[in-house]
């Protein structure tokens, strides 16, 4: 039997089945936050653990037991048969004003499979709602704390399908959130008057807003604290999210961007943020338009990386070289 196949044989495990142990070093099947089947991904200083049996999740992306990522504890109550909190490191598909409904997808009950040391693999159900069928990579490395989150979107329907990647991780709130701005010598510059849309009430989405809480430093946008309305688009194709948390944390966010490409959601957004007067902060990468005829898959991965990075004793003055420097050493 092949090395390959006794993993697949050994390591493979189906939502709802008892957990399982792992003979790979670095990934096994665990109890977690009141889940029966979760997986774990492990090396020296980094944990992270993965929900199969809601919406295919990050649960936990932790650096020497600090966790970036906001997990309600309201989760610990729910039990199969009852709609999930869902908190924490989520995932979608998008565009979001014009999908249907994907429940399948967003809290529907995934495959979990271990591929080999570090690496695990998450197949949500095929969903009849969007025509796709998703799979997720999580990828650990093995010295450092990158984390490879990588989706990748099936169709499954006998027609041709156009959806986006959309990313919408819970972060723990309050931090600090600085958007690099693509260099003009580089790369297009932004369409919008200030380099960023917020939403207003109901569906107006504000191309020129004014908020004193949404800076441009050098050539950055730095949002802190709570904006005036809390859901803003980017069309940036830096392709980076920084995240300076009150737990003493950045959070790296890392991912492709295509300036010739069609980003189909309402303003063309690369990357959207959601900062509400609330524990989280919502870091939402957005990939551009994957049209798909039957059969075939498209994906798209968010590069994680976290590093200790000392929260500004006043919550305000945010020295952008250290942050620079902080993001710089992760690469």
């Amino acid at each position: 039997m092949t090395h390959w196949f006794r993993n697949i044989v050994s390591c493979l495990a189906i939502v709802g089945a008892s957990a399982c142990s792992s003979p790979i070093s670095g990934a096994e099947f665990v109890k977690y936050h009141g889940y029966e089947t979760a997986v774990e991904l492990r090396n020296d200083s980094v944990r992270v653990v993965l929900c199969p049996q809601v919406g295919g999740r990050v649960l936990e992306y932790s650096l020497n037991g600090i966790n970036a990522l906001y997990l309600s504890e309201q989760e610990k109550q729910w039990k199969p048969g009852e709609p999930p909190q869902a908190s924490a490191g989520r995932f979608d598909i998008g565009p979001e004003l014009v999908i249907p409904r994907r429940n399948a997808l967003w809290n529907g009950e995934w495959s979990a499979e271990i591929v080999e040391s570090l690496h695990v693999r998450l197949t949500s159900p095929q969903d009849s709602a969007t025509g796709v069928q998703l799979i997720r990579d999580y990828i650990l490395d093995a010295q450092s704390t990158h984390l490879e989150c990588r989706q990748t979107i099936i169709n499954v329907s006998d027609e041709a399908k156009e959806w986006c990647h959309w990313s919408r991780t819970f972060a723990v709130g309050k931090g600090i959130c600085v958007i690099p701005l693509t260099d003009p010598a580089t790369g297009p510059n932004t369409r919008f008057p200030n380099s960023y849309v917020m939403y207003e009430e109901g569906s107006i989405i504000n191309m020129k807003p004014e908020d004193p809480n949404i800076r441009r430093r050098e050539n950055v946008l730095e949002i802190h604290p709570t904006p005036r309305r809390p859901k803003l688009g980017f069309d940036s194709y830096a392709g980076e999210i920084l995240y300076a948390a009150p737990n003493n944390l950045l959070f790296v966010k890392r991912f492709s961007t295509w300036p010739d490409r069609v980003y189909n959601e309402a303003a063309g957004l690369t990357i959207s943020v959601w900062y509400p007067d609330n524990q989280m902060v919502e870091l939402e990468p957005i990939g551009p338009r994957e049209r798909l005829l039957p059969g075939q898959s498209a994906s798209f991965s968010e590069h994680w990386w976290l590093a200790p990075f000392d929260f500004p004793a006043d919550g305000t003055s945010l020295d952008l070289t250290s942050l620079r420097r902080a993001a710089d050493q992760v690469k």
